[in-house]
């Protein structure tokens, strides 16, 4: 079966101005320089997005201007997920219309206990018949303390709108299990983090959506071409040095630090907003050295940030 997605999409940073309103100038500066950059494609309102804190007018002229700018034949999906399911019908929607070819939905968490397989399995199906444009569903426990199970995705993988899952656990095993659990079905897993990029490859993933793709995309890219031509020992070196990197701009200083690397590598990251908070000086310091680091490392393997 024909892979649908290959390579590596950014979930695109959201500038800010000083005053706190979305620099649409500067988010089409980033396209147009990421357009050059080796990427298969965009997810617009996503988690690095700062889509919580984006309202719906700011999310579809995002969305307009990534159908608008996006280099031909890329992927363009859109984060359409909400908390109940006909907002998210509606939303998913409106999308579809705008010229998203696709939706990243993310599981249903406000009441995270009683999200378990019966409602995550009741609440995609029904989203699914009702969606106008192919399902992918974001697992990411970190913000949403929801872990979706194997035995939700093996239902989920047989519905023929629902074309795949964004996992952002960073977890193997699991999926290992996820792939297991959707066998035989047109059904793609895409790793959320470069964490687990290099393990999800040999486990057969091909596609990742990765934060560290809005700073550094060449480089993530380089680390599934390379293992596409066999070129394991240049996959894992370059995927060894995009580790402390990609730690420092997900889990250590989020997402002001990976707007803040992107500032660094030549892209436009500028302000979060409020009440996500700056980095400070020192924190700037040390980022600084982490993405130096890391640029003379792939300077060295021959490879672009």
């Amino acid at each position: 079966m024909e892979k649908r997605f290959l390579g590596v999409l950014p979930p695109m940073i959201t500038p800010f101005t000083d005053t706190g309103e979305v620099d649409y100038e500067a988010f089409c500066t980033n396209l147009e320089h990421w357009n050059e950059d080796a990427l298969s494609g965009y997810l617009v309102n996503g988690s690095n997005s700062e889509t919580a804190y984006l309202n719906e007018q700011e999310k579809l002229q995002l969305l307009r201007l990534t159908v608008k700018k996006a280099q031909a034949g890329r992927h363009i999906i859109a984060g359409t997920g909400l908390e109940s399911l006909s907002e998210t019908i509606r939303f998913t929607n409106i999308c579809a219309a705008e010229g998203a070819a696709y939706a990243l939905v993310l599981t249903p968490c406000y009441y995270h206990s009683s999200m378990n397989s019966d409602a995550l399995i009741d609440f995609f199906s029904r989203l699914a018949e009702k969606s106008e444009i192919p399902i992918l569903i974001y697992n990411v426990p970190k913000f949403t303390h929801v872990n979706i199970k194997a035995d939700a995705v093996k239902v989920l993988a047989q519905h023929s709108n629902i074309v795949g899952m964004k996992d952002s656990t960073g977890d193997v095993p699991q999926l290992a299990s996820f792939l297991a659990a959707a066998a035989g079905q047109d059904f793609e897993l895409m790793v959320g983090t470069v964490s687990a990029w290099f393990p999800a490859l040999t486990l057969g993933i091909e596609a990742g959506i990765h934060a560290a793709a809005n700073c550094a995309p060449n480089a993530c890219t380089a680390v599934q071409q390379a293992f596409s031509r066999r070129d394991n020992e240049r996959a894992l070196a370059v995927y060894q040095i995009l580790l402390p990197l990609n730690t420092a701009v997900t889990a250590t200083y989020g997402i002001a630090g990976l707007k803040y690397a992107a500032d660094l590598l030549g892209y436009y990251g500028g302000l979060v907003r409020c009440p996500l908070q700056p980095l400070k000086e020192k924190q700037k310091q040390e980022l600084r050295q982490i993405v130096d680091k890391a640029r003379e490392g792939l300077w060295a393997l021959g490879c672009k940030a």
